[in-house]
């Protein structure tokens, strides 16, 4: 293939001087930069829209970060115009070439990694080593689908017949939707873009309102990378206008989204429609968040689990879609397990401070999810046992503690809907298969994490626990590109796994092709 095989990017170390040094001042120059106004990207242009909205920084609410041009539905129109239009040069850009491209893109984002951390925790409040892990992979993304594109691009070998030569090739479907969530402001967008463009697809992309100033970078890489113009194109505006715009369009081949499950199942809906000049059924590939659940055995690495289950319920206050927000116990060290966590997770207050100076616990993403913590919150007050309180903190951002609720029934709202924030349940259970029954008996099936030293039990796990990810004996957080490949199941949602050998796939359409050479 003429590439070195792909290897995972290495973590920054935050613990060397010389890095924290690089890192303040890369924050230094990012804070420089705040408050610009960004115009929507349309083919070549750059649009001014006819309203502005600002994206603000959760850590400190009052300093805006930029001001953004919302799109309307006719800047959508002219969005798939213009990638429909560079779709025609794209698709035939020869697969080494695009690869090149895709590896220059992730060698800008690697020399650019501080910065962008810089820009993740000032518009999305996430610190530091939060936002690393996640730039690594975005630059993973690139590196694997750089050679993924050039695997798929050889076609598959198929049935030979001596009369005839025969050929099993893929081509590019044409424009796509990319739809994209807060929390993951770089390697979510950046898996499923770069992926649809590998493929000889286009792009119209749309970011969540909170994270549009982080899309405008990604967007700079990819131009500065060589990308033609067209291939990608960037709105920014409410979700609510824009999306259905998005996905009902008639020229719209695939939308790939990452969000609520509400928004996903309304996507599913409208994707499936026929809208008027429609030629062709939209692929929809949704991934819709989780309520996860991490099993500890009687015989489990208490100390181990203790801190996997921290890390993996309260990093990043809790708003991942992996995150561990369940967790089922047995007996003997259910109620040992609940006060380990809570004396540890009433630390993390003491620990909240401004995620732009790495510190441990920080804010939510806006006014919205802290309501929406709150409301739980006053659920567990009325019908729980509350072990640990949670509440707002008198902190100039929005910033709740964590809340941790004991004897969960099933039937809790606080065991069945999806939170995204610090709270954590334990619910007892009499047995192992108890324990994996309860994780089961949940609409969502993205990731769960099983702590036990028994063989027998580790091999039950595998077969019995129904989840798109299983993490055994360790968090259920932390995935890497096409070392875990990501993606879940029922109710957290649909295709092929982010980062694995079959994503390109979905990209992608099948074609035979005869040619008779025997009269």
């Amino acid at each position: 293939m003429g590439l070195f095989p792909f290897q995972n990017e290495p973590f920054l170390d935050f613990s060397s001087v010389i890095e924290m040094d690089q890192m303040v001042h890369a924050v230094a120059q990012v804070r420089t930069q705040l408050g610009q106004t960004y115009d929507l990207r349309i083919g070549s242009q750059r649009r001014a829209g006819k309203t502005l909205f600002d994206s603000i920084n959760p850590a400190q609410p009052a300093e805006v970060v930029g001001h953004l041009s919302a799109a309307e539905p006719d800047d959508v129109e002219k969005a798939v115009l213009a990638a429909e239009s560079a779709f025609r040069h794209w698709s035939q850009v020869p697969a080494w070439d695009r690869a090149a491209l895709l590896l220059r893109a992730g060698h800008l984002l690697r020399q650019r990694r501080r910065h962008m951390l810089a820009w993740i925790a000032v518009e999305v409040g996430k610190n530091w080593s939060q936002a690393d892990g996640e730039v690594a992979e975005a630059i993973d993304h690139f590196e694997w689908n750089a050679r993924e594109l050039l695997r798929w691009s050889e076609g598959q070998a198929i049935q030979p017949l001596a009369s005839e030569f025969n050929q099993y090739r893929y081509r590019p479907l044409g424009v796509g939707a990319v739809i994209s969530p807060f929390n993951f402001p770089t390697t979510l967008p950046v898996g499923m873009i770069v992926a649809a463009i590998a493929a000889g697809n286009t792009v119209v992309f749309k970011p969540a309102e909170d994270a549009s100033v982080i899309a405008h970078q990604l967007v700079d890489i990819l131009d500065d990378a060589g990308l033609p113009p067209g291939v990608v194109n960037l709105i920014t505006g409410d979700g609510a206008t824009l999306g259905p715009a998005l996905v009902s369009h008639p020229r719209i081949r695939f939308v790939a989204f990452v969000g609520s499950r509400a928004v996903g199942t309304q996507i599913h809906h409208i994707g499936a429609a026929m809208s008027v000049g429609q030629t062709h059924f939209k692929r929809v590939m949704t991934e819709m968040g989780g309520k996860n659940a991490t099993v500890v055995a009687d015989d489990a690495d208490l100390s181990w689990a203790v801190s996997e289950i921290l890390s993996s319920a309260f990093g990043y206050q809790g708003q991942k879609c992996s995150a561990t927000s369940r967790v089922i116990a047995m007996r003997p060290i259910y109620d040992e397990l609940i006060e380990r966590v809570a004396t540890e997770a009433k630390r993390l207050p003491d620990q909240v401070g401004l995620p732009q100076d790495n510190a441990p616990y920080g804010p939510l993403i806006n006014q919205k999810a802290v309501s929406k913590v709150l409301h739980y919150q006053e659920i567990a007050q009325m019908k729980e046992r509350v072990v640990l309180s949670g509440g707002r903190l008198d902190q100039a951002g929005y910033v709740v503690s964590p809340l941790i609720v004991a004897d969960v029934l099933t039937s809790s709202p606080l065991f069945r809907e999806e939170i995204f924030g610090p709270v954590l349940t334990f619910t007892p259970a009499d047995t192992f298969s108890q324990a994996l029954e309860l994780a089961n008996d949940c609409e969502y099936a993205l990731t769960g994490a099983v702590f036990t030293r028994s063989p027998k039990r580790l091999a039950s796990a595998r077969q019995d626990f129904y989840v798109g990810n299983l993490y055994l004996n360790r968090s259920s957080t932390g995935a890497m590109a096409g070392v875990h490949p990501f993606g879940g199941y029922k109710g957290s949602g649909t295709g092929p796994k982010v980062g694995s050998p079959d994503y390109l796939g979905f990209f992608l359409e099948a074609q035979t092709i005869t040619e008779k050479v025997r009269y």
